[in-house]
Formats: structure tokens, C-alpha cells, sequence
């Protein structure tokens, strides 16, 4: 055995796994058993029971138990690599928006100048080909393509949309939104779906208790009590939720003695000299303390959205905690305003369809899509965005990150977002809320709005100005008055932006 970097293993090589560390390669399991958090790869809450035989990904945490794995590629070529490649080629690409601007610039001046040269240099000499051209002649077509030259400076046109999306962004910022550029923000107000990762973002995205079940008239706090003590005691997401729960309930939590982490299955111990179980239901079944009656029952629990964990003694059963990652108190009336908004919601998720389907239920989400590795919910994106209109994408974790590559605009809430999503989302909720995304859209749109007003006003004020100008009936300070005043009107209007701060 040696200490070798990850990015020099080879397919076929052995690698061993302390518990707790990070998982450095694809692979499959040859021996040791262990729970696996793989959570940054598709998204699930509950870490995952992983046996001989069954595969790991590079990235994933593992949990109590030491592996031996054999990888099955080199790093390059894991998952998680290939995250990061399909990220950086979404990336690449220039928006039609920029395209737009580029081919706008490479026109329009010479055009101006071109249209000038020809009202000062035309006119004139067609009069001289009638003889009747003259130094007046010459100077009244001079003037009037000087009219044309201060016309066509677009100073209203261009100050006016860069104005508006710097006071937009900065009213942003005031609001604990961070938006990585203008473009961004205009497309937020094109939206008409939004897509949203379901674990960590429209969830807690950690494990609570959702239902405490006991036997034999026990009383619920007794279960909880020394099912917190042996949570208390080992590492595991689970056990920390239900010691977490039971202080939340105000309940001692005693001293666990003689503890055993059983990887991947439960744990054992001696609480106030008695000795108790806790674990899965295979766990249960494994040490001969699950009677008929209770293997129904608890099976029958399983069977229920979340993860049932059972708590035994020497004397029998006393009970089992369901465990499920509850929605953010939040998500329901974030999605109602949403809706109101015109927008459709979907929810985009590698948890299984019982849970998924729950969730959405609960929250009141449009649309839910279950089982979802990271490339499939990118492919999702593209379809939505093909078949309903411009699509977004609101995500935290590193599975998300194709997702939100692949969608018009990217949005990672920035207190649970992972460095990859918030690497890759185009605006970040710096707050650990969804609860600014319906001011964000109402924003765009208020932005959008004042950018078409601005345009409409610009141009408007300069075809009025250009027409009176070829007929004379311009002169160049009428230009210079029209092409400043205008100027000040569009900045105002721009500015009105940083008010907005209500709704």
C-alpha cells in the first residue's frame, strides 16, 4: 500500500478508503461496507448504503466503514470530471446578445458617416450639374450633414441601456443579490420556466425528524432520548438530525457507553447500563431483534416518504424515527408569486419519485422530474427551453452544475451553494433564501421596461430630428439641444432604477 495523487490512478488499480474521507476515484466496491454521502453527485439527502459489488463515485464523502475499491477509470474520466468539462464547453459560447452588438458596431458608424458625406457631397452636386450650385448651396448641405453627423451620435442611445442595468445591478446588490452581468439580468425578465433543484434548494437539503413512532405505549421522548444518545455519540447525518431534534424538544440527552458504529447498517451501545440498537431495518434483522409483529410495522414505514430508522433493546422493540429533508419554509409562497408572475416551475431532482412527488405536493410546484443524474437534468434543461420557451435554472450542488450551465440564466441561493454551482450560476442569492427570486423577476422586467423606453425615446427623438434636418428645418444647436436633452431624459429615467427597492 502507498500514497499515490488521485490523478495518477489507473483503471484496475485498488484503492483504499479511510471512513470520513473523500472517495478519489470511480469505482466499484471489493470489500468493507459503509454509508456514502453522495450528495454532490446526485443530489440525494440520505447517504446510501454501499456493499461489495455496488459502484462509488470520485467526490462522494464516505461515511463510518473503510472500502477497498477498484477503480473503474482514471480521474479524467470520472463523473465529476466530466461534470466540470460539460461546464466549461456551455460556457464557451457567446450569447446572440453579444453576437448582436458585434455585428450592430461593425455597421453603424461607417454607415452615419457614409449617410453624412453623401448629404453634404449630393446635393450640391447635382445642383452644380443644373448650374445652379453655389457657396450658399454648399454651406446649407454642409450644415445639414453636421446636423446628421450630431444626430446620429447614438450618446442617448448607448448611455441609456448601460445607465439602466448598472442602477438595476446596484439596486440588486442592495437587496443581497448578486448578478455576474447585464445580460443576466435582462434575461431573468425573458423567463417563462424556471427550473429548480429540489435537495438543499427548495429543501433544507439535511435530514430531520418528520415522525416518531413507539411500541408497546411507550412515550415518544423515551424513544428520542436514547435514540439521541447513540446519535450523539457517532458521526452519522442521521444520528446528528435526531440528537438535534430531541435537544430541540428540550429533552436530556444521557451518555452513551460501549458504542459501535456498524457501517452502514446502525450502531450499538449502553444507555444508563441498558443495551440498545439503533439502525435499519436489515440491521434489526441482522442481530435477531425484529419479531414478526415489528417487521410489518416497520417495514410498512419504509414503505413512507423518508428513512425509517428503528431503535431496540435486549427486552424488545420501543420504537422507530422517520427521518426526511424537510421543504424550506419559504418554498411554498416563493412558488405561488412565481405563478402569479406567469412563470412555470419544475422541479428537477436525483432523489427517487415517492419523495420527489411528496415534496412537490407539499410546496405546490408545477412539474416534478424524479431520478436525474446531472447530465440527464441539463438535457431536461434544453428540452424545456426548446419546447416551452427561455428556461432558468435555480441550483446548489455540483450535480446541478451542468443544469445550470445548459440554462438561459443560472441562479445558486449563495449560503448553501457549493464553490462549482456558485462557480458557474450567473446570479447568486447571497442571503440562504429563495425568497428574492420574485423581486428578481419583477426587477428584470421594471428593467427591461425602462431599456425599451429608452431605446423607443432615443430613437424616436433622433428620426423627428434626422427628418427635420434633411428638410432644414433643423439647425445644429436644435441637434445639440435634442441629442443632450434627450440624453438627461434617458439617464433620469435609468436612474428611477435604484429606487427599487419595494416590490
Amino acid at each position: 500500500t502507498r500514497l499515490v495523487p488521485a490523478a495518477q490512478v489507473r483503471a484496475g488499480d485498488r484503492v483504499r478508503v479511510r471512513a470520513g474521507a473523500r472517495v478519489p476515484v470511480d469505482g466499484t466496491v471489493l470489500a468493507g461496507r459503509s454509508s456514502i454521502d453522495q450528495k454532490t453527485i446526485t443530489g440525494e439527502s440520505v447517504p446510501v448504503l454501499r456493499e461489495p459489488g455496488d459502484k462509488v463515485y470520485a467526490g462522494t464523502v464516505n461515511g463510518e466503514g473503510a472500502l477497498e475499491v477498484e477503480a473503474d477509470c482514471p480521474l479524467d474520466d470520472a463523473v465529476v470530471s466530466r461534470i466540470v468539462e460539460r461546464v466549461r464547453a456551455a460556457q464557451a459560447g457567446r450569447t446572440p446578445i453579444e453576437q448582436s452588438i458585434d455585428r450592430f458596431a461593425r455597421w453603424y458608424t461607417p454607415l452615419v458617416v457614409v449617410l453624412a458625406v453623401l448629404i453634404m457631397v449630393i446635393p450640391p452636386l447635382v445642383q452644380l450639374g443644373v448650374g445652379s450650385a453655389g457657396f450658399e448651396v454648399w454651406r446649407t448641405w454642409l450644415g445639414r450633414g453636421l446636423v446628421v453627423l450630431v444626430v446620429a451620435c447614438p450618446c442617448a442611445l448607448v448611455i441609456g441601456t448601460p445607465v439602466a442595468v448598472v442602477s438595476a445591478l446596484a439596486a440588486s446588490a442592495r437587496r443581497g443579490i448578486l448578478i455576474k452581468g447585464g445580460q443576466y439580468l435582462e434575461e431573468v425578465g425573458r423567463l417563462h420556466v424556471l427550473a429548480f433543484d429540489k435537495t438543499g434548494t427548495l429543501t433544507t437539503g439535511e435530514p430531520d425528524v418528520v415522525e416518531v413512532v413507539s411500541t408497546n405505549g411507550r412515550d415518544h421522548a423515551e424513544v428520542l432520548r436514547i435514540a439521541a444518545a447513540l446519535g450523539d455519540r457517532g458521526g452519522h447525518v442521521l444520528g446528528r438530525a435526531i440528537a438535534r431534534h430531541a435537544r430541540g424538544l428540550r429533552i436530556e440527552v444521557p451518555d452513551a457507553h460501549d458504542y459501535q458504529a456498524i457501517p452502514g447498517l446502525g450502531a450499538t451501545g449502553r444507555v444508563e447500563a441498558a443495551q440498545y440498537h439503533i439502525g435499519s431495518h436489515r440491521y434489526l434483522d441482522e442481530v435477531g431483534l425484529c419479531p414478526p409483529d415489528f417487521h410489518a410495522s416497520l417495514g410498512r414505514a419504509e414503505g413512507d416518504i423518508g428513512t425509517a430508522v428503528a431503535l431496540t433493546g435486549q427486552a424488545g422493540p420501543l420504537g422507530w424515527i422517520r427521518l426526511a429533508d424537510r421543504p424550506r419554509p419559504e418554498a411554498a409562497q416563493v412558488l405561488d408569486e412565481l405563478h402569479a408572475l406567469g412563470l412555470q416551475t419544475v422541479m428537477l431532482t436525483g432523489d427517487n419519485g415517492p419523495t420527489a412527488a411528496a415534496v412537490a405536493r407539499e410546496i405546490g410546484i408545477g412539474e416534478q422530474r424524479a431520478n436525474l443524474l446531472p447530465a440527464d437534468k441539463a438535457s431536461a434543461i434544453a428540452e424545456l427551453d426548446a419546447h416551452r420557451g427561455p428556461t432558468g435554472m435555480v441550483g446548489d450542488g455540483v450535480n446541478d452544475a451542468p443544469a445550470l450551465a445548459a440554462a438561459r440564466v443560472s441562479i445558486a441561493p449563495g449560503g448553501i451553494a457549493s464553490g462549482a454551482a456558485l462557480e458557474t450560476a450567473d446570479i447568486v442569492l447571497m442571503a440562504d433564501d429563495l425568497s428574492g427570486l420574485p423581486w428578481l423577476v419583477r426587477h428584470s422586467r421594471r428593467t427591461l421596461a425602462r431599456i425599451r423606453q429608452n431605446i423607443a425615446l432615443a430613437v424616436g427623438s433622433k428620426v423627428l430630428v434626422l427628418a427635420l434636418a434633411v428638410l432644414g428645418w433643423a439647425t445644429l444647436w436644435m441637434a445639440i439641444a435634442a441629442d443632450v436633452g434627450v440624453s438627461m431624459v434617458v439617464v433620469a429615467n435609468a436612474l428611477r432604477l435604484l429606487r427599487a427597492n419595494g416590490r
